[in-house]
């Protein structure tokens, strides 16, 4: 049985220069949760952030996440934070092949940095932020189906082994 790909990983990890290009070379859907909500809420990421606070878009997110694990399997790129919200992995993995693409995180912060419209690395030190992101969230993310380092690696290289790990054991 086809199940979604869903990536998880630090903002700056690829989920979704990575889940671009996984689609597309499955032929499948491609739904990246933060553009979802930055288009039905008519505004950046981090204003709703900012406005409505974090509990509010975790939610917001938790929904996206199960209205995409509701539709045909895709490929589904949720915000970095959203693995490490209660029960998120639980819920979606008898839909879901989840695959967390591991980055160290001064490699996340470098990528990350230049868009600005992160709202967990807002601030002087991005690099520092992710540590304590990475601590954060690492336990959850450790509960994946799947791990992909990312480091010293094209997103196209991360992408065959993505794709490669949905052929094998997704039903793609």
């Amino acid at each position: 049985m086809k199940r979604h790909i869903v990536l998880i990983g630090l903002p700056g990890s690829g989920k979704t220069t990575v889940g671009r290009i996984v689609a597309e070379q499955l032929h499948a859907g491609f739904v990246d949760v933060d553009s979802v909500l930055n288009r039905k809420e008519g505004k950046p990421i981090a204003m709703i952030f900012a406005e409505k606070g974090e509990p509010a878009f975790r939610e917001m997110e938790r929904k996206e996440v199960e209205a995409a694990l509701a539709n045909p399997p895709a490929v589904l790129a949720p915000g970095g934070g959203w693995a490490a919200q209660p029960g998120a992995l639980e819920g979606a993995k008898p839909a879901a092949y989840i695959i967390y693409l591991k980055t160290r995180p001064e490699t996340a912060a470098a990528r990350a940095a230049p868009s600005g419209t992160r709202p967990m690395l807002m601030g002087d030190d991005p690099e520092a932020q992710m540590r304590v992101l990475i601590k954060e969230r690492e336990p959850f993310y450790v509960k994946a189906d799947a791990k992909v380092e990312t480091d010293k690696k094209t997103a196209e290289q991360v992408a065959a082994e993505v794709v490669r790990l949905a052929q094998t054991s997704a039903g793609w």
